[in-house]
């Protein structure tokens, strides 16, 4: 698939000649499936046990905290889906290691309203599973310690993405398929 400029789109992109892009092609339909609100516990199986998942929202930790993220999105959206997306890549030193990174079109709705949105989608992959997964949307960096002028909000606001994250971890049965 190729938008209407030529760039390629999707998949097309991928050169699965080398072991990350095969990672890749392996990854993103089960990723796909998350976004899009059909996913199955195998979908899951893409994540490293310890693997952390963070958006502006959560900061999850664990498969099953990455689980009830994931498994929110319906409760609160009655449509999700990543329309349109590219792959770029960028391999480590080491075999099946590096980052996966998606620029998405996502498409959202809630209470009749529609929500498009772009974001990026980061994948640190070790050992061919993902161990860190950033969603940053409208390409913008997550507000923590690091990345705000004052320290102390940035750490405030990581604990409040925690804090989604455990309420959000209860309310979904930790979790559970």
């Amino acid at each position: 698939m190729a938008d209407n400029r030529g760039t390629p789109t999707g998949m097309d992109s991928v050169d699965t000649s080398k072991e990350l892009g095969r990672i890749a092609t392996q990854i993103i339909p089960h990723l796909l499936n998350l976004y899009n609100c059909t996913s199955t516990a195998a979908d899951y199986e893409i994540y490293a046990p310890n693997a952390t998942f963070e958006d502006p929202l959560m900061r999850a930790h664990g498969v099953s905290q990455i689980k009830s993220a994931f498994y929110s999105i319906p409760k609160v959206f009655s449509e999700a889906e990543i329309v349109e997306y590219t792959v770029e890549l960028e391999e480590d030193k080491t075999p099946s290691s590096g980052e996966i990174r998606l620029d998405t079109q996502q498409h959202y709705k809630f209470l009749s309203k529609t929500i498009d949105m772009s974001s990026v989608i980061k994948l640190r992959v070790e050992g061919g599973k993902i161990v860190r997964h950033e969603d940053l949307w409208e390409g913008n960096p997550l507000w923590n310690r690091h990345t705000v002028r004052v320290p102390l909000v940035g750490q405030a606001v990581e604990a409040w993405r925690r804090g989604n994250m455990l309420i959000t971890n209860t309310l979904m049965c930790f979790g559970k398929d």
